[in-house]
């Protein structure tokens, strides 16, 4: 009895002792729940060259992509399986050694790639890991920064324009309210299915492409991505201020039906109607080599419907 009561005084300090300090098994848990509840981030190099690039830090750990994307597929699976949740981020080499030098940063150092990595987390394209294979990740990360640089790229043009010298009005503001104009007639028109829309327009230094999907019930408004709709709205605003050749083409999908693909091209601020032959012409070329492309079994090319909506005002 003596003994037990002994053991007793013994365990009860070391108890409140191991509490103080956050060890007792509950404080664990705790803990282990707000690891649980903290976002992670992966910064991902996608493709050989830039894990190549990588390499001339002496810290950077691995000499193989492939051994590289398996580690990284490894680890993802583990923040998963303990139920966290876990981004992918774009690893690009170059802007992380700007990002280093603007910063005042030892390259090569983990600690820095770990600041890059929440930096392009915060502000770059990410996917957020749901168990889905690199395979299908990487093409969707890409896809994504691609679409983030065009949007960017084509912001900063409608900003360089400047005012109107006739009428005073932000140009590039102007042109991005008539293309929401533009995109919201035309999708108010195009009636209920899921349609794929695709707009193109050629600038001095590159063809700036954006794509957005919808869907529309037979009532109700068409449902779209928030992001994807100003992409498209400022690639069709760039065209529509700089008067190029840009063009407009939707293919919607309905049930027990053939796919039905419309062109327009953009005309004084308006999307001028294509001919069936010409969205033929146009969905049946190669962009990059002008060769032409079989058609689609089960697709109809049709002309551009008009959207109703009359021309703006043209700024010089």
């Amino acid at each position: 009895m003596a003994q037990q009561e002994n053991t007793k005084r013994t365990i009860k300090p070391n108890t409140k002792r191991s509490s103080k300090h956050g060890t007792t098994p509950h404080g664990t848990t705790l803990r282990r729940t707000l690891r649980r509840e903290a976002p992670s981030t992966v910064g991902l190099l996608v493709d050989a060259q830039d894990f190549a690039a990588m390499r001339r830090y002496r810290t950077f750990p691995f000499d193989d992509h492939t051994a590289y994307l398996h580690q990284v597929e490894g680890l993802l699976k583990s923040l998963a399986a303990q139920g966290m949740h876990t981004t992918v981020a774009l690893f690009d080499p170059e802007d992380y050694a700007d990002f280093c030098a603007e910063s005042d940063l030892d390259a090569d150092t983990g600690a820095s790639r770990s600041r890059f990595t929440a930096e392009i987390a915060a502000a770059g394209a990410t996917v957020a890991y749901t168990g889905q294979s690199l395979t299908d990740l990487i093409p969707l990360l890409v896809s994504r920064a691609v679409r983030q640089a065009t949007w960017e790229y084509a912001t900063l043009l409608l900003a360089d324009l400047g005012a109107c010298a006739e009428c005073g009005q932000d140009i590039g503001r102007a042109a991005f309210d008539r293309a929401s104009h533009l995109l919201t007639r035309l999708l108010e028109t195009a009636g209920p299915g899921t349609h794929h829309l695709v707009c193109s327009t050629p600038t001095e230094k590159d063809q700036l492409l954006a794509v957005l999907h919808t869907h529309r019930d037979a009532t109700g408004p068409a449902r779209l991505d928030t992001s994807e709709g100003a992409e498209f709205a400022t690639v069709l605003a760039v065209a529509i201020a700089l008067e190029s050749p840009g063009g407009v083409v939707l293919r919607t999908s309905t049930p027990d039906s053939p796919d039905r693909v419309h062109g327009w091209r953009l005309a004084y601020g308006a999307l001028a109607p294509l001919t069936a032959g010409e969205v033929f012409n146009a969905y049946c070329t190669d962009a990059e080599t002008g060769e032409p492309v079989s058609p689609e079994s089960g697709v109809e090319y049709s002309a551009g419907f008009d959207i109703g909506a009359d021309p703006a005002e043209r700024h010089h």
